[in-house]
């Protein structure tokens, strides 16, 4: 609703032809998107702004001016937001029917999706398949699409409408989506004598630690509210204030204000149902803010309402609730049962009258005088917050009674989440055999994909547990489903709700654990990994076994967080001391061994560990196989990790595989396959509602010496990214490339403040090349010891080669440089293969051995810049400069340097033989964004065919 000159007694919807007053900018940038789409350059477009602002009229002018175009739509509903993909069924609805023109395995899990197929939800493939369905729709006529109240959208909804927002340009489709941005709690109440559900107070099960005892059958349960719909500025107990999705994030916003006063006594002039004086029009100018809903609605008062104290959503909302003054207690009935059920099907709100005992053909007429919605073939309100209006002033046993009469008239068989939501809301007190209907919905929508609404259903029906070890039982799985859908704090909330004292030692693990796993996610300095150990603890006697795996989770979380502060060294103390015995060799006894021993003695068994452990934990084994210089098991590990990923459909899988290829890539020296990896694992990100992984992305930006890009990410990580190890040696890697070796030295040292260096043997190398440049040699021989130990348990030539290259920058003997430069010669580490080459040469040319040092200077260059290491290459293009050598900034030609990360994955795929279509099944874009691709790629590198891409520098 916005300021269109209309019937102000209607809802309005796609008929109204009027015009919109004071929004000539808005409607500029809504037609140059219909128009750039219409052109084939496709794009969407995020409306933020309050309740009546004018969104929904913007919508509706873009359909109006989408001539010629196909249009789908869809609304968010508080209700709705509890099914997963239900806001998505509406916008492909109208486009099913070319669901046949989309590849069989993404129609199949487009299928899946919404019910039509059996099956567990792939959001990869069913992200592409809505891609390729819109690209579908789109190739007879331009497409637009339509999304309102999107704050309201269920979250896989919206993550996967992000990712088809963010893959238009390059196909005749608009997308527009509206949303209010999140409200604080207004903590006002509407006009005196309207009911109004408030926060619970103490006590309450959902939020609180419940009181002792048992919650009696009949009896209301506090902070259960009795309906499901969060209301604007007034938070429902374990329902989170909505504002716009986290996965809009990013796309091109057009925030909504309010029109100008000028625009404001136009419209009232237009809207007002008779002459108003002029200080009653500046008043009510004056509270109205600019918004439009609110100039239309307060004129009904006939300019005599009371002065204004409240925001204009919260007037308008008053007034639509003076509306239902005098109707008769059928009318007021029918009214919120259809504010209750959002769905707008008349067949259902008709038998539910019946329930309600309700004279239908009286009470509809009624009702519908008051302008708050319309019965037709669907039923529809005139703006969402009039049915807010109407359910917020309806006393709680009138909201129980439609929601029984609701649940009654819903089919069992094809809605039965909605009767068992319908159920809870209008249940009293505690019911078992309603909370085991929410259960039932949980698995339900858990095995859709739907983890968020899972654990709506799990928390209500935890609230409405009559037993108490169901309750915790049902609490602590409500708690484990928040965390799995992202909310820690929702799930930590839950989890402080538990009577721990009734619980034990088996169930405390399990809380422990939970909440273990949740500080870890929130990067919660040292939290999650004491939680594991006091879980450990608690399992020593009753479960061995999983004991172990506890103190293991606890060490994996210690290498995370990162090993300042002496955090390793204490988990590792505790877990020699306190876990039980291991019934056969394993991972967690080789690691202790290697704590206390050393790597020699360690090396057999973390070898032996290995073999069985990177199918399971493939994050702990990379780290493992680093420390061993084991590339092979490294390239292994990852490769394994990509193709159960793709074949799976597991993104976490596939994610981390393509993390460690991308940094296999790095340290091989082939970049153009680093950011290829780095941009498709950045698209399963998008694709899944991810943020993207940050520390290959951190190796790659310190490889490469950008530095700006790198303080980026390092501000990311230190607000919560954790890998604070990774971020420490990749800043002193960064640092030694740029020969701002002080820089390095502090952050080689702010990775272990303790000096165990333990699972991170690539700090090392830093560490000694900055400390010899800074003159701290003693702090240099102690690393080398420490690397020449790891070196030498290795045994393989690129950890003796390294440790070669830094004894000899520390000894100044050259032999060690020349063993260095042989050993590297047939490593698969380029990279510090080129570094040993640049210390050598950096040597030579200090001793004025001008024609021995070119050599190696030389290969250094040009192994630095082909591999996109530009920090080094000019570090070693100084070193040639003073010999008097003339050096090319860059070697022609190639790819990295001419190309985007997208293109460069594009251009990677096609030289390897994919079709158009292949590339776009792979990289989540549409076959026209891959065409679109490859002519600018075409156009950067000088070729005119695909056939030219083979062999070319970085794309081979």
């Amino acid at each position: 609703m916005s300021a269109y000159a209309v019937d102000p007694g209607r809802p309005s919807g796609p008929s109204d032809t009027a015009r919109l007053v004071g929004r000539s900018g808005e409607i500029g940038r809504v037609t140059a998107l219909i128009d750039a789409a219409r052109s084939g350059q496709g794009g969407a477009l995020l409306l933020t702004g309050e309740a009546g602002i004018g969104k929904s009229a913007l919508l509706e002018h873009a359909a109006r001016a989408a001539d010629g175009f196909r249009i789908a739509r869809a609304s968010g509903s508080e209700f709705e937001r509890e099914f997963p993909f239900a806001g998505l069924h509406q916008v492909c609805l109208p486009l099913l029917g070319l669901l046949d023109a989309v590849p069989a395995p993404h129609s199949a899990a487009l299928r899946v999706a919404f019910g039509l197929a059996d099956g567990t939800p792939d959001l990869l493939r069913i992200g592409l398949a809505t891609l390729e369905l819109a690209t579908a729709a789109a190739r007879e006529r331009p497409l637009l699409l339509l999304v309102d109240d999107a704050q309201w959208l269920d979250p896989a909804s919206a993550r996967v409408l992000a990712f088809l927002a963010r893959r238009l340009a390059a196909d005749p489709i608009a997308m527009i989506v509206a949303a209010r941005p999140a409200v604080e709690p207004a903590g006002e109440r509407p006009a005196a004598g309207t009911p109004v559900r408030e926060k619970p107070a103490a006590g309450t099960p959902v939020r609180e630690k419940p009181a002792a005892g048992t919650p009696v059958a009949g009896e209301p349960v506090e902070g259960v509210p009795v309906a499901g719909v969060p209301v604007e500025g007034v938070p429902v107990a374990g329902v989170p204030v909505m504002g716009v999705p986290a996965e809009l994030d990013g796309l091109p916003v057009l925030a909504v204000a309010g029109i100008s006063d000028d625009s404001a006594r136009e419209l009232l002039a237009a809207r007002s149902p008779f002459p108003l004086d002029e200080r009653v029009r500046e008043r009510l100018v004056a509270e109205a803010s600019g918004n439009p809903l609110a100039l239309l609605e307060l004129p009904r008062a006939g300019g005599f309402a009371p002065p204004a104290t409240s925001s204009a959503p919260t007037l308008v909302e008053r007034g639509f609730q003076a509306r239902l003054t005098d109707l008769s207690t059928d009318a007021l009935l029918l009214l919120t049962a259809a504010a209750a059920d959002p769905t707008g099907d008349p067949g259902l709100l008709w038998t539910a009258a019946a329930h309600l005992g309700v004279d239908v053909s009286q009470a509809s007429p009624e009702a519908t005088t008051t302008g708050l919605a319309e019965f037709a073939t669907r039923i529809r309100f005139c703006h969402p917050l009039a049915r807010s209006a109407v359910y917020r002033a309806a006393p709680a046993d009138r909201l129980r009674m439609v929601h029984a009469a609701l649940a009654a008239a819903t089919d069992p068989a094809t809605a039965p989440d909605r009767r068992a939501w319908h159920r809870a809301l209008a249940s009293g007190g505690p019911d078992d055999d309603v909370a085991g209907d929410l259960e039932r919905c949980a698995s339900r929508a858990q095995a859709r994909g739907g983890v968020a609404a899972a654990a709506v259903f799990l928390e209500r029906a935890a609230a409405l547990s009559l037993d108490p070890e169901q309750r915790t039982a049902r609490t602590l799985a409500a708690a484990q489903a928040h965390a799995d859908a992202g909310h820690p704090d929702t799930a930590s909330e839950l989890l402080s709700t538990v009577d721990t004292g009734t619980l034990d030692d088996r169930r405390h693990a399990e809380v422990d654990m939970l909440r273990g796993r949740i500080a870890f996610t929130r990067s919660e300095d040292d939290t999650g990994p004491s939680l594991m150990v006091r879980a450990a603890r608690r399992l020593a006697v009753l479960d061995p076994d999983r004991s172990r795996e506890c103190f293991l989770d606890a060490v994996e979380m210690g290498l995370f967080i990162g090993r300042a502060g002496g955090l390793i060294g204490q988990i590792v103390t505790t877990v020699r001391a306190e876990a039980p015995a291991p019934t056969a060799p394993d991972v967690l006894g080789a690691l202790m061994v290697l704590a206390t021993e050393g790597h020699g003695a360690a090396e057999p068994l973390l070898r032996t560990a290995l073999d069985g452990l990177w199918t399971r934990r493939p994050a702990l084994a990379s780290m493992i196989a680093g420390e061993l210089w084991d590339v092979p098991t490294l390239t292994t590990i990852a490769g394994w990790l990509v193709r159960t990923g793709r074949e799976t459909g597991s993104p976490a899988a596939l994610r981390l595989g393509l993390a460690q290829t991308v940094v296999g890539a790095t340290l091989a020296g082939d970049l153009g396959r680093a950011l290829a990896a780095t941009a498709e694992e950045q698209a399963i990100a998008e694709a899944t509602g991810g943020t993207p992984l940050l520390y290959h992305r951190l190796h790659l930006a310190a490889h490469r010496g950008r530095r700006d890009e790198m303080l980026a990410l390092a501000d990311a990580a230190t607000r919560g990214a954790g890998h604070v190890t990774n971020l420490h040696w990749t800043l002193a890697l960064l640092h030694n490339g740029l020969a701002d070796h002080p820089a390095a030295l502090a952050a080689a040292r702010r990775t272990d403040a303790h000096g165990h260096h333990f699972l991170s043997v690539p700090v090392l190398p830093e560490l000694i090349e900055a400390a010899v440049r800074c003159d701290e040699h003693a702090l240099a021989a102690e690393a080398l010891d420490d690397l020449t130990e790891r070196a030498r348990a290795s045994g393989t030539p690129s950890g003796l080669g390294v440790a070669a290259s830094a004894r000899a920058l520390l000894t100044g003997v050259e032999d060690h440089h020349r063993e260095a430069v042989g050993l590297l010669a047939e490593s698969p580490l380029v990279l510090y293969r080129a570094r040993a080459h640049l210390l050598y040469g950096e040597w030579l040319r200090r001793r004025n051995r001008r024609r021995d040092c070119l050599e190696h200077l030389r290969a250094a260059h040009e192994m630095f810049s082909r591999s996109g290491a530009e920090g080094f290459a000019r570090r070693a293009a100084g070193e040639l400069r003073a010999t008097g050598e003339r050096v090319s900034a860059r070697p022609p030609g190639a790819a990295h340097e001419a190309l985007t990360m997208q293109e460069i994955a594009v251009a990677r795929l096609v030289a390897a033989g994919a079709t158009s279509k292949e590339v776009a099944i792979q990289l989540f874009i549409s076959k026209r964004t891959v065409d679109a691709h490859l002519r600018t790629i075409f156009r950067k590198l000088g070729v005119t065919a695909r056939a030219q891409l083979r062999g070319h520098p970085g794309l081979s």
